[in-house]
């Protein structure tokens, strides 16, 4: 007993070292040094210009080499909360984030139910990869193809037509067929009663296919015998999806549609390249309201305090999508 006791402690004794141990590994922290140095430069420096949020920046003053004003203490936050124009950039984000992560949980269910219910294997490999493909599009790209099928033509009283997009085209050939007095375009970038509806379906249109790619995994899991067993007992194909195939997704649906909850506050360039100032009280976000206060507004100070309150929701939601998914999967995103 004694022996081995001696020998226990002798273990601990010779136990390594951090440093002898990080000298073991150098050359796996050598090559982890340029993704650290990367971190630091990119993502923990700039943070420490949330001190700015304080202060009243502007770029002349750098100019002037004269550092930001921090007199002005929580006055960025005051104006913050009683600006129309954020309180607007703040419901937009929200209204647009939420019914887009809505629609987008819906079709890429059934989307994926459909590809799923494709018998021929090249047949559905040419439907996925014709699905797969808007999302390597970027968002300048289709953007510009939704203003080009969209456009309202260069005359909007309908005097000259030769040049409207495809969908105008289309309405005024019906619409000639029961009126008499000439179609007048619709604009639908530059009516807000349309232009939610448009950056809905260009979402839905360039991101649904590479969304179905994490349910089609999930549907090759279920047991083919499930099938088989309600097959038997009579069950039709809809009868199968519907107490089959859609309960056995449903932990797969609420894990992905409280991952993206957590991400709706950050939705930047799908509005950005859609949107302009006629349509800015339906489709500004908190994105492109600081950039047009910071970047373009030159106010530093107070499109730091909005990236910073930005920052502060993002987190309560992160930690609220940690919560919930304790509850359905019994362990957390983080």
């Amino acid at each position: 007993m004694a022996n081995n006791n001696d020998n226990f402690d002798h273990v601990i004794v010779n136990k390594p070292s951090i440093g002898q141990r990080m000298f073991k590994y150098r050359w796996f922290y050598l090559m982890f040094l340029p993704v650290a140095v990367v971190l630091l430069i990119f993502f923990y420096w700039p943070m420490l210009g949330v001190r700015y949020a304080w202060s009243t920046y502007k770029l002349k003053q750098i100019t002037l080499r004269l550092g930001p004003d921090y007199s002005t203490g929580w006055g960025n936050f005051q104006r913050l909360f009683t600006s129309d124009p954020f309180h607007s950039a703040f419901r937009n984000t929200i209204v647009l984030s939420f019914f887009n992560l809505v629609f987008a949980t819906v079709l890429t269910v059934v989307i994926a139910l459909l590809i799923n219910e494709i018998g021929n294997a090249w047949g559905k490999k040419i439907v996925q990869t014709v699905l797969y493909l808007p999302h390597f599009l970027s968002w300048v790209v289709a953007a510009s193809i939704f203003m080009l099928i969209l456009s309202a033509g260069t005359d909007a009283t309908g005097a000259d037509t030769s040049n409207m997009g495809f969908v105008n085209a289309i309405v005024a050939k019906i619409y000639n067929l029961f009126h008499n007095d000439p179609y007048v375009p619709i604009d639908f970038l530059t009516e807000g009663k349309w232009w939610r509806v448009v950056w809905y379906i260009m979402n839905r249109w360039k991101e649904t296919g590479w969304g179905t790619i994490i349910y089609l995994a999930a549907l090759s899991s279920i047991s083919p015998d499930l099938y088989e067993a309600a097959e038997i007992d009579g069950a039709n194909r809809f009868k199968q999806t519907w107490y089959i195939t859609i309960p056995s997704l449903m932990d797969t649906i609420l894990v992905v549609f409280i991952l993206n909850l957590a991400k709706i506050m950050n939705i930047f360039e799908s509005v950005f390249v859609l949107y302009n100032s006629l349509v800015y009280d339906v489709s500004d976000v908190i994105q492109t309201y600081v950039y047009r206060v910071g970047i373009v507004g030159n106010d530093y100070g107070y499109s730091t305090a909005i990236g910073l309150f930005k920052s502060v929701v993002s987190l309560v939601l992160v930690s609220a999508s940690d919560v919930i998914s304790k509850k359905v999967r019994g362990y957390g995103i983080v």
